[in-house]
C-alpha cells in the first residue's frame, strides 16, 4: 500500500510536470498583445469627405481613410458621427479617441489638441450665384457682399480676417449656408474647393458656380487636414502619423483617393 506522504509527493510532482508542460501556451496567451481598440469620430455632413448614406451609415473620403489607417495599425475601430461645433470639446472629454473629419491643422487648434501629420491638403474656394457679377476673390472684389462660411473652420476664420468690408454670416453646418445661398440670401460662400465642387455637381448646387480657388494662407489654413487626438497621447499620434505614411507608400491611399478624386488630394509633400 502507498503511504500517505509518498502519495502527496507523487501528486505534487505530477502537478508540477503538468504545469510545466502547459506553461508555454499559458505564457503566450498571457503575453498576447491585445488589439488596439479605438472610437473615431467624423462629422457626417461634409461630402465628399464625410456624409451619411440613406441607410444611416457613414461614408466618404475621411471615413475610408480612417478604415485604411485602422487596418494599417491593426486596430479595431468604431466610427461615429459627431457634430462639428462640439468636436474638440468632445475629443478632450474622451468621448472618442480620434477625430478624422477634415480638420485643418492650425496653431490655434494645436493649443487644444494634438495632430498627426496631414492626410490631405486641398485649396479653398469661393462659390457665387451663376448670375453674379463678382469678378475675383480679393477683399476689394467682395466688398459690400454677404459671405457665408461654416462655424469653427479655417474658411470662416479667413473670411472674417480678410473680407473686412463684407458681412460674414457663420453657419452651424455647410448644409445651412448652401440653403441660404440657393435661396438668394448670400452673395458668396467660402469653403474647401473639393466639397464646394461636389455640391455644385448636385441638384441643390444648380444655383451656383465656382468663382475661383485661392492660395491657402499657411498661418490660417495650416498645412492640411490631420487626425486630431487628445493631448497627452503621443503614442497614438505617432501611430496615426506612421500609418498615414505607410498607406501612402503601399498604395492604399491612392486606392481610396481615386474612389473620390481625379487628383492627388494629399497635395505637395511637406
Amino acid at each position: 500500500m502507498l503511504n500517505f506522504s509518498k502519495a502527496i509527493t507523487l501528486f505534487s510532482v505530477a502537478g508540477l510536470t503538468a504545469a510545466f508542460s502547459l506553461s508555454p501556451s499559458l505564457i503566450s496567451t498571457s503575453n498576447a498583445e491585445e488589439p488596439l481598440k479605438l472610437t473615431i469620430a467624423t462629422e457626417g455632413a461634409y461630402p465628399p469627405f464625410n456624409f451619411v448614406q440613406p441607410d444611416g451609415s457613414l461614408s466618404g473620403f475621411d471615413v475610408d481613410i480612417a478604415r485604411a489607417l485602422c487596418e494599417e495599425m491593426k486596430a479595431e475601430c468604431t466610427i461615429i458621427a459627431q457634430e462639428w461645433d462640439g468636436a474638440i470639446p468632445s475629443l478632450q472629454s474622451g468621448k472618442f479617441d480620434a477625430l478624422i473629419a477634415s480638420m485643418s491643422i492650425t496653431d490655434e487648434r494645436k493649443k487644444q489638441v494634438d495632430f498627426s501629420g496631414k492626410y490631405y491638403n486641398t485649396p479653398p474656394g469661393i462659390v457665387v450665384p451663376k448670375d453674379s457679377d463678382i469678378k475675383g476673390t480679393t477683399k476689394e472684389d467682395l466688398a459690400g457682399k454677404t459671405i457665408g462660411a461654416q462655424v469653427g473652420t479655417t474658411h470662416a476664420n479667413y473670411s472674417e480676417k480678410t473680407f473686412t468690408d463684407s458681412e460674414i454670416r457663420i453657419y452651424p453646418t455647410a448644409e445651412e449656408y448652401r440653403m441660404d445661398m440657393a435661396n438668394g440670401r448670400l452673395d458668396a460662400v467660402n469653403d474647401d474647393s473639393v466639397t464646394l465642387t461636389e455640391w455644385l455637381k448636385s441638384k441643390d448646387g444648380e444655383c451656383c458656380k465656382m468663382l475661383a480657388t485661392y492660395p491657402p494662407v499657411p498661418g490660417i489654413h495650416g498645412p492640411g487636414a490631420g487626425v486630431a487626438i487628445k493631448k497627452g497621447r503621443e503614442d497614438l499620434v505617432k501611430k496615426f502619423s506612421d500609418a498615414i505614411l505607410a498607406i501612402r507608400e503601399n498604395g492604399k491611399y491612392k486606392e481610396v483617393n481615386d474612389k473620390y478624386f481625379d487628383f492627388d488630394a494629399y497635395g505637395a509633400a511637406n
